[in-house]
């Protein structure tokens, strides 16, 4: 190009021989600027980046597995653009993915177009926010990346003309808030071991698909809890036994404080380690405290016995009754609503 642009310039001043001198050395930086302007617009349209459209339209989400963070998703994936180098059949790359499975694929390229439809089942691997667990929200996320073309070369751009996910899909204890489409960049912070780049850091153009939904949680709540809530009952009862059957009031408690202790390690089982207190370990750890106050009620209503004050001692069972269970009440009310409104 700069050996063509030299030749007409050339040519251009072999035509101007009759024009005089001073006047052929004015023209000659206007040419040297008209030359530079065209190889940078040249330059430019040589370097932009050739475009990607992608759409998305998700089938199925199923098997969410909370304790090892991850779900499967089956979604139908297609691509339209026109450099016939973008192999996405072999280089098509889902970041999050644990496992991907292709079923089905389909490809045409007439028109000088191509245009690329497939149908993924994916395994993927994400993080999940317990700490209003059963009343949580979640997003699923899923992202395509091409492994071969950076973003200088390859850019994505969204197809949003009409649904991206199947309204007719079940998702069991669960209903969908939000599907967003977005595109963007993703930095690494790596060159991945290509000499010719002076600075680790490469960038590459994702497709990106965030699909929000929230648990339908009253069954599952009193499905979880309520074998909490009897314990807790049956160790509030002891302060309505006969006081001649303090060895009752005792055995009913420690056997109702066990019976938590229990009960928080069956529902643990089931979730992810978190490092922070969530709804779960609250609702446990309230229940186990107001079950230790009533076992340190019924040793101080002992005491009382013991020293001939048997009316003081229903005076204060009565009164410890009525404050443990109100505070009790009132502080799990508390917690299910503000776990329940996400705060």
């Amino acid at each position: 190009m700069a050996c063509l642009d030299f030749y007409l310039l050339c040519s251009i001043f072999r035509g101007l021989n009759n024009i005089p001198v001073k006047k052929y050395l004015r023209l000659v930086p206007g040419f040297i600027i008209y030359t530079l302007l065209l190889h940078n617009k040249s330059y430019a349209q040589e370097e932009k980046p050739d475009t990607v459209k992608v759409g998305i339209y998700i089938t199925s989400i199923h098997d969410i597995d909370f304790k090892q963070n991850e779900y499967t998703t089956t979604l139908w994936l297609w691509l339209k653009y026109t450099n016939k180098k973008f192999d996405f059949a072999n280089n098509l790359e889902v970041p999050m993915a644990k496992t991907v499975t292709r079923t089905f694929m389909t490809v045409d390229s007439s028109g000088g177009r191509i245009f690329m439809a497939m149908k993924l089942q994916c395994v993927m691997k994400d993080s999940w926010k317990i700490r209003n667990f059963p009343f949580d929200h979640q997003k699923l996320r899923f992202s395509i990346e091409n492994s071969q073309y950076d973003s200088r070369y390859l850019v994505f751009v969204a197809d949003t003309l009409g649904k991206h996910f199947d309204p007719r899909f079940t998702l069991r204890g669960w209903e969908i808030d939000s599907c967003v489409i977005l595109t963007g960049t993703k930095t690494y912070e790596t060159a991945f071991g290509d000499e010719s780049i002076s600075k680790p850091h490469t960038e590459y153009s994702n497709f990106r698909v965030r699909l929000s939904i929230k648990r339908d949680a009253t069954g599952l709540f009193w499905k979880m809890f309520l074998g909490m809530f009897i314990a807790f009952l049956i160790a509030y009862v002891c302060f309505y036994i006969h006081i001649d059957g303090i060895d009752s009031r005792f055995g009913l408690s420690v056997g109702a404080l066990f019976a938590v202790i229990g009960n928080k390690y069956i529902i643990d089982s089931s979730l992810p380690e978190s490092s922070s207190f969530t709804l779960v370990d609250l609702l446990h750890g309230i229940t186990l405290f107001f079950i230790f106050c009533v076992i340190a009620a019924n040793a101080y209503s002992l005491r009382l016995v013991k020293n001939n004050k048997i009316h003081q001692a229903r005076r204060f069972d009565l009164v410890m009754a009525q404050v443990i269970l109100i505070m009790y009440i009132g502080l799990n009310v508390w917690l299910i609503m503000k776990a329940s409104s996400g705060s």
